[in-house]
């Protein structure tokens, strides 16, 4: 038994859930119980829990067959101390209740396994004396100072086949498929399941799509005897353009003589940017077009092995550090090593898909058209 500056820490997962928080959680508790003797106190439900005070001592049993498993044993939300919502759309900041419930629970830090919401709340319970240290978890893979977070293998994989099912109706009806995947605000996973998945045309929001290029290049397709093809959008991709008033407010209604007048019409909800270029693809070139929203499904599941590593890597390194009291850093991953900076560098931070990513230039190679 090797000795710890850390005889007692608080572990919590906030944040949308994703394959690999379970196998974090273990590579977290075992090697703290078993190799450093340090107590283990899982927050449950989040930051939420850790205002109200929803704690249990984990034990070796309790992480026992999770290293596979999806979601997370913990619970999680996406509330903050400083914004917890009330009725009537009103909030109220509960930061010295969780400040409370931390030292009640005699922490000697607190463990955090989240994202960018995740670490803003982090480093912001660390400016109020806490001592806290990250594990970047997101499908979205927008995590600032690290390469990979975990989870976002997983969704890639998800997405990709996803994509590579799409192939397939794709092929048999002569359509133009539109799939949507997640990224509010970065590229990563609809880029690399795009390539993965082989997709004709892949829309991030780095890179703002003129839809005539979109529709030039599926008419070239067709023209050279591709008369399917996969356009893989993410949520948060936005034309170069505003789309002219109510372009897309007829895609997903049950309207009969619409359909009548043109078949290829999308159904989906004109909220969904998948649905707009579904609609715009439709209008400018007449090809029978369907969207598929992938939605949450790219969350839930199973970890890929890669993620497993990964997250067991990653919490394993959190427990050295909590061994040599070393705090207020987010555990990361830099080329093939695994390291740690100051969770300030991440607060607030956004890694965004650089225009010269050697993955944008691999699929701009391919000839895959990228809306620009």
């Amino acid at each position: 038994m090797q000795r710890s500056r850390s005889r007692v820490v608080g572990i919590l997962t906030s944040g949308g859930d994703c394959p690999g928080l379970n196998a974090a959680i273990r590579a977290v508790v075992k090697p703290a119980i078993s190799n450093y003797h340090i107590e283990v106190i899982g927050i449950e439900k989040g930051f939420r829990g850790l205002v109200e005070n929803h704690s249990r001592v984990l034990h070796l049993p309790d992480v026992s067959g999770i290293l596979a498993v999806g979601g997370t044993i913990l619970g999680t939300s996406r509330e903050k101390p400083h914004r917890i919502p009330l009725p009537h759309g009103k909030t109220v900041d509960l930061t010295d209740r969780a400040v409370e419930t931390y030292h009640r629970l005699g922490l000697d830090c607190l463990v955090c396994l989240g994202g960018n919401g995740t670490h803003k709340v982090a480093y912001n319970l660390m400016t109020r004396g806490l001592n806290v240290l990250g594990l970047p978890k997101t499908i979205d893979n927008d995590l600032a100072e690290t390469d990979i977070t975990f989870g976002h293998d997983s969704a890639v994989s998800t997405a990709t086949e996803a994509i590579d099912r799409l192939h397939s109706t794709a092929e048999a009806h002569l359509r133009v498929m539109v799939i949507e995947l997640m990224g509010h605000k970065t590229g990563w996973l609809a880029l690399a399941a795009g390539v993965a998945g082989g997709a004709d045309v892949i829309l991030i929001p780095e890179i703002p799509y003129d839809i005539q290029s979109v529709c030039n290049n599926l008419k070239e397709r067709r023209r050279r005897g591709k008369w399917f093809s996969i356009v893989a959008v993410a949520e948060g991709a936005m034309p170069k353009e505003p789309p002219r008033p109510g372009a897309a407010a007829t895609a997903g209604k049950d309207d009969k003589k619409s359909k009548k007048k043109d078949k290829s019409l999308t159904r989906l909800p004109e909220t969904s940017i998948g649905s707009r270029v579904a609609q715009e693809i439709s209008e400018n070139l007449g090809i029978e077009t369907r969207v598929t929203v992938l939605g949450h499904l790219q969350r839930g599941g199973v970890p890929t092995p890669f993620d497993r590593i990964l997250a067991t890597r990653l919490g394993t390194h959190a427990v050295e550090l909590l061994a040599e009291g070393k705090y207020n850093r987010m555990v990361c991953v830099k080329g093939a090593e695994v390291t740690s900076v100051p969770i300030e560098q991440v607060a607030g931070k956004l890694k965004t898909v650089p225009l010269d990513h050697p993955l944008l230039l691999s699929a701009r190679q391919v000839g895959t058209n990228l809306g620009d």
